[in-house]
């Protein structure tokens, strides 16, 4: 605008100059009237000075208002360059000389003298509101960045890390931190950034929550300090800590609850301000709803992971299992026993160090730990079933959390595994609790929240569910067989006897009406052989129609495995034949002693018979168990030793009983070993 201005002055002075060099003066304009009024024609020549006296005169009043133009343009100049500069070349305030009315060719045109504004000092202020606004708006673009980058993440160890350094980078504070406030008021997590691993390495464990930290614990309120030293609940720092003067500290609050803190440390611009304080507020509520949504995707997550280990088991108890899974030639595996899966799911699914499931002892006095899964060195313990620990969980199937075995007197001694927190948990049946369910981390690991004890304790339930549905199965199949074995054993018995039975009367009564010889001697043989086929049978009758045996502690299945065991030493199968109510009269304390007899029995035949055929008889009949042994070897040496036998002797002595070893006709050994059943 000044410049447009100083071309308009230039260009009206330009046109003043210009006209008044062209124009004559008023005397000499005189001079050439009187010339024309002496002139002859007298008339044409005032005519002709009338209109040049004219012309004259709008020249002259044409020179007068480019006069005004020129003088009013440069009062606007003056005017526009004392508004905007007001200073002259050295810096200095410069003065307007007053107007005179007239034209100074040496100083050119005079300005007015207005009273000067201090915009100079408006401007200045006006620039560094400029400034601020500016900065407050880079910050604000910073903390929206920050809220950006706090919630782009469900992960919570990442959201937390994510925090801290968002906190740093928005305040300019060389340090920042986040603590996680544990149940019982600690720090249970403690995540930094500004120092070096090597620094923090040298500093050692991290802060517990005392001094400044423990303050913003106790009373959750927003502390700014200029120096920490100067302030009475500082407890110092620790050997090797970097210097920290300036502090801030928020509480960062989910709802009602107070999650954890923020910490700044050594503001880059001096001390914390106000609004240093205002934005890291305002970034630990973005914070806190950031650390919420992450907490309930991890509780999400957990919980899909929880149904789906409840499924496995579900699926592997309820799925019939095959009887024995063949790994390769000659190798046979049981499948997995029921609760090892659940004590290792559930180990592997809370993030626990060690699972015990404790069973009721059989009067329901005592609780043993028949199932661990990790820490295995450790020795099975068995604990009254009144214990605290365990009390509360039988008796009202509500499940239970504690910090450490201290709290609430568990009534359990310390052991060499540092028990940390932990879960107890029902595995409740349908009419009385089956067990308990123990989820224990090391001292120092995060405690169990509320949402892991709902969780664990929904996958046990379940879990108990699939046992009660597995074993109802079970007892189905059980009666199923037990049908299948009573129609078994009535075939054989009105079917398959009394045809062997008939067969064997006939063939004796064809032997009586035969004169003697070989032919004859072979039909009795065959009667006996029969006979001894009905008493096999019998024996099968009788096994069917007792009820199972619970696992190998029967004694009928101990002395199959046992022949089984010895088949590739002696290189046939031996044949064994069971009489009476052999599980039902005999007591267990028999077993040892019965099977290390027929063990010895069966292992001499095997190195010195050299029989081709073993069999084995136990029978329960008329108060006593008698074991007998048959095979046709060569019999018994006169000479070499009878440690062997004298041990079986002296076995059947210390119970009362009778041992017996002769020769079988026509060839081999008969060992007898009886013991009254009483």
């Amino acid at each position: 605008m000044l410049a447009d201005r100083s071309v308009a002055v230039e260009s009206a002075r330009s046109s003043l100059s210009s006209t008044a060099g062209t124009q004559p003066d008023t005397g000499r304009g005189g001079e050439a009237a009187g010339m024309v009024m002496n002139g002859a024609d007298g008339s044409r020549d005032r005519s002709t000075l009338s209109g040049r006296t004219a012309a004259r005169a709008g020249r002259s009043a044409q020179a007068t208002a480019g006069e005004a133009l020129l003088a009013g343009e440069s009062r606007q100049v003056v005017s526009l360059v004392a508004d905007v500069d007001g200073r002259d070349d050295a810096g200095t305030q410069s003065h307007a000389q007053p107007y005179s009315g007239g034209q100074d060719v040496n100083r050119g045109f005079a300005f007015f003298d207005v009273p000067r504004l201090e915009l100079d000092q408006l401007l200045g202020q006006l620039v560094d509101r400029a400034q601020e606004v500016m900065a407050s708006q880079g910050r604000l673009r910073g903390l929206l960045r920050a809220h950006q980058t706090v919630g782009s993440d469900l992960d919570l160890p990442v959201v937390l890390r994510r925090i801290v350094e968002a906190a740093r980078e928005l305040v300019g504070a060389r340090y920042a931190a986040l603590g996680v406030i544990g149940s019982d008021g600690h720090l249970l997590e403690f995540i930094h950034s500004g120092m070096s691993e090597d620094a923090a390495a040298t500093i050692g464990h991290l802060p517990q929550g005392k001094g400044l930290l423990g303050a913003l614990i106790d009373t959750p309120e927003p502390i700014r300090l200029s120096r920490i030293s100067d302030d009475d609940r500082s407890s110092g720092f620790p050997a090797g800590h970097p210097p920290m003067n300036s502090f801030l500290g928020v509480p960062i609050r989910i709802r009602d609850e107070v999650f954890g803190n923020l910490y700044l440390a050594e503001s880059t611009h001096g001390d914390f301000t106000a609004e240093d304080q205002e934005l890291t507020l305002a970034l630990a509520a973005s914070a806190a709803v950031a650390i919420d949504n992450a907490r309930l995707y991890n509780i999400a997550r957990d919980r899909g992971e929880w149904l789906r280990a409840a499924a496995t088991v579900t699926h592997t108890v309820l799925t019939p299992p095959e009887p024995l899974a063949t790994d390769g030639p000659g190798s046979r595996t049981r499948a997995q026993d029921p609760l090892t899966l659940i004590a290792s799911l559930c180990r592997s699914t809370a993030d626990a160090d060690v699972v015990s499931i404790w069973l009721p002892t059989e009067d329901d006095e005592r609780l043993r730990s028949a199932v661990r899964v990790g820490a295995e060195d450790l020795p099975h313990l068995e604990l009254p079933a009144d214990t605290p620990l365990f009390r509360d969980v039988l008796r009202t199937g509500t499940p239970s959390r504690l910090t450490s075995l201290e709290e609430g007197g568990s009534g359990i001694a310390a052991t060499s595994f540092d028990v940390g927190p932990m879960m107890i948990l029902p595995l409740t049946g349908t009419h009385t609790g089956r067990g308990v369910v123990t989820v224990v981390r090391r001292r120092g690991r995060p405690v169990f929240t509320a949402e892991d004890l709902d969780m664990a304790a929904g996958f046990t339930n379940q879990a108990a569910v699939a046992l009660e549905l597995a074993d109802a199965r079970v007892e189905q199949e059980r009666l199923v067989l037990l049908d299948e074995r009573d129609r078994i054993a009535a075939d054989l018995h009105d079917h398959i006897i009394q045809r062997l039975f008939a067969t064997g009367l006939s063939l004796h009564s064809a032997a009586a009406g035969m004169p003697a010889g070989r032919a004859t001697q072979r039909v009795l043989d065959a009667v006996r052989e029969l006979d001894g086929v009905i008493g096999q049978i019998r024996t099968t009758i009788f096994a069917l129609n007792q009820p199972p045996a619970s696992g190998p502690e029967g004694l009928r299945a101990q002395l199959l495995d046992l022949a089984t065991e010895l088949t590739a030493l002696l290189g046939f199968e031996p044949v064994v034949r069971f009489a009476g109510p052999i599980e039902t009269v005999a007591s267990p304390e028999l077993a040892p002693d019965l099977l290390a007899v027929a063990r010895e029995a069966l292992t001499n035949i095997a190195r010195h018979a050299h029989a081709t055929m073993a069999e084995v008889d136990l029978t329960a009949a008329d108060g006593q168990l008698l074991l007998q042994v048959r095979d046709d070897g060569v019999g018994i040496p006169v000479e070499g030793r009878r440690s062997g036998l004298q041990n079986m002797r002296r076995r059947a002595e210390q119970r009362g009983g009778s041992f017996t070893i002769h020769a079988r006709v026509p060839r081999g050994t008969v060992l007898s070993w009886a013991v009254p059943l009483s």
